[in-house]
């Protein structure tokens, strides 16, 4: 049984199909990947990720799971477009050149960038993916406008790349899809901080977003930023039909109100569709299925639009609901697999095969995240006669023709693209999870 896709009151609406549609995961390994990927290695030596010290998303540790050293991992870097040293995509196994033997980092980061139409742009762009470029932004921003105590760092493990190439435009009509008149075709790829192991996402709504797309109409949108994705303090249950939870009434700063949702599933997702009575099988993907939909812009500083793009981001298997019984709120999704309620308790699908008492963080455990799709809907732009390049604050907000303290580089055409009725959303990456056998990833991931 597919979950809800656009039946519930959001936010914002999404049009025609709201999914995304298939890709497999290439992965390079060993010394290879280290320069194809990493972007550059450089004369600084491995580890050295920039100025920003030990919050820096880049300090990734292994787990008692994993094998791969530190040393190793940090040579999966990229210098950003700030000067700066950043983590970036790496494969979750590697042959370690000390040893000669695969490894595992334990996480992954979805889709291999190098197989996407757009990275050559992107590299030349910007050299790479560079992970927690628009939280060091915040850091520049604040710092200039001399505010403290309101950091966003996010960790490493939550950045996912996913991309499609050659997507072909479709408008919905009372006769099916159809494709937009005259064809357009956009390749597409976005990176986006999706946290479904830990707490952060249950009242935190801002999280990096970097999102590429080149279409055979001109169209050309390259950004960065801090996607508000939803309200701060608080989350939209999954299973629910637009119902608010309130984790956190005065959350800390950066307080930025937001638009979108973050569909997250909650005890009473779990109790509703995971914990059946004897006769009736778990309906795991109205129970625990994750659904984040954005809804972004750059703007000048009178609110004159620039661009828009709303992708969304769904996870089928969270290592994590919100359990309002437990002081940190934070469920672990593994322990319902031989949880009992009465007579009620989990049947079939993945909970078949844990066995009682598997750490939340074990390997083997089918709850890691690494099962996701992504929505390809609206790419609105509105800069006839512009700039090709504006800055922006790291919201997107504030756009200039010229840098200021904090402010990212944003990429779009000159051109206005917007349609007399919205494209019709299509899903990819369903069929494609990232945590094939003996990848070793495990939550957190």
């Amino acid at each position: 049984m597919r979950p809800r896709r656009c039946d519930e009151p959001v936010a914002v609406r999404c049009s025609g199909g709201c999914g995304l549609a298939g890709m497999g995961v290439g992965v390079l390994v060993g010394l290879v990947a280290l320069v194809l990927i990493g972007g550059q290695l450089g004369a600084h030596g491995a580890g050295q990720l920039g100025a920003h010290g030990a919050h820096h998303p880049g300090d990734w540790e292994p787990g008692r799971y994993d094998t791969c050293p530190k040393v190793l991992h940090d040579r999966y870097r990229v210098r950003g477009p700030d000067g700066r040293w950043y983590p970036t995509w790496h494969p979750p196994t590697v042959v370690d050149p000390a040893t000669g033997r695969r490894c595992t980092f334990g996480h992954e980061h979805g889709r291999n960038p190098a197989g996407s139409k757009l990275w050559p742009w992107i590299r030349d762009l910007q050299g790479g993916l560079p992970f927690g470029y628009a939280n060091a932004a915040l850091d520049d921003w604040h710092a200039a406008r001399g505010i403290t105590g309101a950091m966003r760092h996010e960790d490493h493990v939550g950045h996912k790349v996913e991309w499609q190439n050659d997507v072909r435009l479709e408008f919905s009509t009372p006769l099916g899809r159809v494709p937009v008149s005259p064809p357009v075709s956009c390749d597409v790829l976005a990176k986006l901080h999706q946290g479904s192991h830990s707490a952060d996402a249950l009242s935190m709504n801002l999280h990096e977003l970097s999102y590429f797309a080149r279409c055979s109409d001109g169209t050309e949108l390259a950004t960065t930023v801090l996607s508000a994705i939803g309200d701060p303090g608080s989350f939209t249950r999954s299973c629910g039909r637009g119902v608010k939870v309130v984790v956190d009434p005065n959350p800390p700063a950066p307080v930025v109100p937001g638009r979108g949702v973050r569909f997250i599933p909650d005890r009473t997702c779990v109790e509703r569709h995971v914990l059946v009575p004897p006769g009736s099988f778990s309906q795991f993907s109205l129970g625990l299925y994750e659904d984040w939909i954005t809804a972004n812009e750059l703007r000048t500083p009178d609110g004159r639009r620039l661009a828009y793009w709303d992708p969304h981001f769904a996870v089928f298997n969270p290592a994590r609901y919100h359990d309002p019984r437990r002081p940190s709120g934070l469920g672990r999704t593994v322990t319902a697999c031989w949880e009992r309620l009465g007579d009620r308790r989990a049947r079939g699908g993945p909970c078949e095969a844990v066995p009682p008492g598997l750490p939340w963080d074990h390997p083997g455990s089918p709850f890691n995240g690494a099962h996701r799709e992504m929505y390809v809907n609206q790419i609105w732009l509105t800069n006839r006669g512009g700039p090709r390049v504006w800055y922006t604050d790291p919201f997107g907000n504030g756009a200039s023709r010229r840098p200021f303290p904090g402010s990212i580089r944003q990429v779009v055409a000159p051109v206005d693209n917007t349609r007399p009725r919205p494209l019709e959303s299509q899903a990819f990456g369903a069929n494609r999870p990232y945590d094939r056998p003996g990848s070793g990833v495990h939550a957190p991931n």
